[in-house]
């Protein structure tokens, strides 16, 4: 996989300047957002401020309207007069819309039932180092009014996308970023979708509050437990073929993979 910025990815309105360092402080990367977090009279303002913005390229991206939309002409424009490369395409819908980004390292936003349902064309394109997906507008683009179930947990449409986003970036060797949780004071609830989104194979968890980057952060973070099991996993399994018994549990080669897995996770964070 090419997409090294997570795992934690803070949003940020790119009309709001002030706030560009702070975000950038704070995450692991940030996302200056051209498109919703902007009202529409603010853009060409947003516009100017990220022309302006002196952020480090290898942490930023920049998300920008739908190519399909007379926004997406000017935010390219902007975006060519900056050195930033990275670049997530709001409701990305079709290949040739991505193909109006070539040069750029895309993120392919998949956050409208066409989107989804061409997830995996647009895992194969060379211009995309990663998908996300996006429960709120999904929902919308279905005609809904909820992503959640009362208990705050997915509802089987939105859990459904969030699945088939992961499966076909992982199907390209690519990575898949997990979407935002918008109950920012819903710190238990987040923990929770963070630790299954590590569990699951996602590289970075997107966030719209700083406060959201620890919890991120530190679900993606290896436990001190984890850590002993793998290693000592691997310690167990030098010189041996075949499956073998470890603290009661089979193993063999996709468990190793599991444990190295971990590792890496450490080391990247």
């Amino acid at each position: 996989m090419t997409f090294r910025m997570g795992p934690s990815l803070l949003f940020c309105p790119a009309d709001r300047p002030d706030r560009f360092e702070k975000a950038a402080d704070r995450a692991d990367a940030v996302i200056l957002d051209l498109e919703d977090g902007v009202e529409p009279a603010s853009r060409a303002a947003a516009r100017d401020a990220l022309r302006e913005s002196t952020l480090d390229p290898a942490r930023t991206i920049v998300r920008v309207n739908p190519a399909d939309t007379g926004d997406f002409l000017h935010d390219l424009e902007a975006l060519r007069a900056t050195e930033y490369r990275s670049v997530m395409l709001s409701k990305t819908e079709r290949t040739d819309h991505v193909e109006r980004l070539i040069g750029y390292k895309v993120i392919a936003l998949c956050e409208t039932a066409s989107g989804i349902m061409i997830a995996e064309k647009l895992a194969q394109m060379s211009t995309i180092v990663a998908l996300m997906w996006g429960a709120e507008d999904l929902i919308a683009s279905l005609g809904g009014s909820g992503s959640r179930r009362p208990d705050g947990r997915y509802r089987d449409v939105a859990a459904h996308a969030r699945s088939r986003v992961l499966l076909a970036a992982g199907s390209a060797g690519k990575a898949a970023i997990d979407a935002v949780h918008l109950d920012i004071d819903d710190r238990a609830g987040l923990e929770t979708e963070v630790e299954d989104a590590v569990a699951c194979g996602f590289a970075a968890t997107a966030c719209i509050h700083p406060s959201q980057v620890s919890v991120i952060r530190d679900g993606y973070r290896p436990t001190a437990e984890q850590l002993a099991w793998s290693r000592e996993l691997l310690d167990e399994a030098r010189g041996r073929t075949g499956a073998f018994r470890f603290r009661g549990q089979m193993v063999d080669s996709p468990v190793l993979r599991h444990a190295e897995q971990i590792l890496r996770r450490a080391g990247a964070n």
